[in-house]
């Protein structure tokens, strides 16, 4: 049996599943989002699941409007806490695989060296910290066979991100500024999600575990931007900016580079390099 429930399926993740759904024949999937199923709802996700004979769950869901978090605490608790206790305690009862996605925000970003799945978190926004919260919720709970990935900056051909926004500006203006000191690493959606469908076979973890993904390589806005306009052989001037430069609501790390040998050495995966998987990416944009 192998009937997965794709939560948040509109979003970039959610999509990039939808899109490999005839590449994996072996799984049968349920894709859904919050107007289609309230995944707070205890009663209407049980019986969902039940009656569709789902074994997996995959929560792609979550009130990811980092700076509209900031003064909407109550979607992004509903959603990102709530919502994914919901599913712990679900995933507990009926003894099936819950693979929750999480963030980089739930770090600081005060560190030099690429973050373990051991450090500490210390979220910085309501975002990171109703992120940190579910993520507790499921640690507390503890379904088997269960894990956390956290990950980062996250792009694709679908929704809206990084990518998009640039190449619209690249129509739009002659020259832009991008920020400079904050450091992390690009994640192709679509990468993510061949992992999620590659190692579910292997979970068989009695106790909930936390594992990072993003591509390989490190790079600031800055370098991301750059890359982008090289690829597509834009012209157009990119300016360095600071963070202090250009002020949001939601404070962000400023550095959140992910250390990922853990899941590599798990599940044994090859992970790409972020230019090369922009360059994928941007082929199909």
């Amino acid at each position: 049996m192998n009937n997965i429930l794709v939560t948040g399926s509109n979003g970039q993740l959610g999509s990039e599943l939808r899109a490999l759904e005839l590449t994996y024949p072996k799984y049968h999937f349920h894709f859904t989002d919050y107007e289609e199923l309230d995944i707070t709802n205890h009663t209407a996700v049980k019986t969902y699941i039940e009656t569709a004979n789902i074994s997996i769950i995959i929560n792609c869901a979550a009130h990811t409007a980092v700076d509209k978090a900031e003064s909407d605490i109550e979607m992004s608790t509903k959603l990102n806490h709530l919502a994914v206790e919901n599913f712990a305690k679900i995933a507990k009862e009926n003894n099936i695989k819950l693979i929750h996605i999480s963030t980089d925000y739930v770090f600081d970003g005060t560190s030099y060296i690429p973050y373990t799945e051991s450090i500490k978190s210390n979220p910085q926004s309501v975002y990171g910290n109703t992120k940190l919260a579910g993520e507790e919720a499921i640690q507390k709970i503890n379904p088997s066979n269960s894990i956390i990935i956290r990950t980062s900056w996250v792009y694709s051909s679908y929704g809206n991100n990084f990518v998009k926004t640039m190449l619209r500006l690249a129509n739009e203006r002659k020259e832009l500024g991008v920020i400079v000191d904050q450091i992390g690493t690009p994640t192709y959606a679509k990468d993510l999600a061949v992992t999620l469908l590659e190692i579910i076979p292997q979970l068989n973890n009695k106790s909930i575990e936390i594992y990072h993904y993003s591509n390989e390589g490190v790079c600031s806005w800055y370098d991301f931007s750059k890359a982008i306009f090289e690829i597509k052989k834009f012209k157009i001037k990119v300016n360095a900016i600071e963070t202090s430069q250009y002020p949001t609501a939601a404070k962000r790390p400023f550095y959140s580079v992910l250390n990922k040998n853990k899941i590599k050495k798990r599940f044994q995966i090859e992970i790409p390099n972020w230019r090369d998987s922009l360059k994928e990416c941007l082929q199909i944009l």
